[in-house]
């Protein structure tokens, strides 16, 4: 059976999330959010932030691995900050040439530097140098800047670099988010180069799955925006690949999630300052609405609310019980 990826998702898949998520279950791995490398060497603190899980063996409570991403363009700081992380040992480090936010791609990081194969190729050889052999090296990809004419150049740049494995968003910086996923173009890559080529992108559903692998010819896939809208979905996954096809029960599923998301308040309150927490819990349940009812009235009944001690009683009167020294 292929393996199941939770992504990074900058600004909304944090620790938090990741921890529900995994502990729902499902999951092989999960990818942090992106570490920033910008020409200094980070202190530890800037790893541990992004990834508390080095803490704890590199894993989520449930035990699912988390790989810690790394984001910049030049060679020689990339790989003195791989070195520095390193040293926390994290199950696998990550290169990040796929963020599409203009204020990544402004300063040449991220998706742009899919216009340049050869500063890929420099970057994955000096941060495999730098780092023990049998520490994982992965990267995650796009298809290109504006166009696909050099999705294989850059793929076979990162496999000449010394990268293990590899994850292909399938589209284009241009294209965002913007459906529909060219998964037909993981599947050139794939027969292009000699690495594991995992898919990514537009996978909503356990069909969706079924038909990503079946295009992109990859047996692993990394689930992104679904598994935020649909938390149950690699569990759901799983289920339909070992012939236990049931069709979601969305009231059962709800019931089910209702202390995990009382948990995840319970962690933003302890992550971010109290004005913060109100947006990243409606930033969640903005994405769970395009599941659950029950989450779209939620949001409704807190849409307004700026302070923690408005959101912990309309949690409350939601069935989602959060701990009274919570508000």
């Amino acid at each position: 059976m292929g393996r199941v990826l939770l992504a990074p998702m900058e600004g909304l898949a944090d620790h938090a999330l990741r921890e529900v998520l995994t502990r729902i279950g499902g999951y092989d791995a999960a990818v942090t959010e992106f570490v920033r490398v910008s020409g200094s060497l980070l202190p530890v603190r800037s790893f541990l932030r992004v990834s508390p899980e080095l803490l704890q063996q590199g894993r989520t409570r449930a035990g699912t691995p988390v790989i810690v991403q790394l984001l910049g363009s030049d060679p020689g700081c990339m790989a003195e900050n791989a070195a520095r992380l390193a040293r926390l040992a994290p199950p696998g480090i990550d290169l990040n040439f796929g963020c599409p936010a203009r204020t990544v791609n402004r300063h040449g990081g991220g998706a742009m530097l899919l216009a340049a194969p050869d500063q890929l190729f420099r970057i994955a050889e000096a941060v495999r140098r730098a780092v023990p052999s049998t520490l994982p090296v992965s990267a995650k990809m796009r298809l290109g800047v504006g166009d696909t004419s050099r999705a294989l150049d850059c793929a076979l740049a990162l496999e000449a670099g010394g990268v293990g494995s590899l994850v292909v968003h399938a589209r284009t910086k241009a294209d965002g988010y913007k459906p529909p996923a060219h998964w037909e173009w993981v599947a050139r890559i794939r027969d292009g180069v000699h690495l594991p080529v995992t898919a990514n992108g537009e996978v909503w559903t356990a069909d969706d799955h079924a038909r990503c692998r079946s295009v992109s010819g990859s047996d692993d896939v990394m689930i992104g925006r679904g598994a935020v809208a649909d938390p149950f979905l690699a569990r759901r996954i799983r289920a339909r690949r070992a012939g236990v096809a049931l069709p979601p029960d969305r009231r059962a599923d709800w019931l089910e999630l209702r202390p995990h998301l009382a948990d995840y308040w319970q962690a933003v309150l302890g992550r971010v300052e109290a004005r913060h927490a109100p947006g990243r819990l409606k930033q969640w349940l903005t994405h769970l609405a395009r599941t659950f009812v029950e989450a779209e009235v939620l949001l409704r009944a807190i849409r307004h609310a700026q302070a923690v001690s408005e959101v912990t009683p309309a949690l409350d009167a939601a069935g989602v019980s959060v701990r009274r020294e919570a508000a």
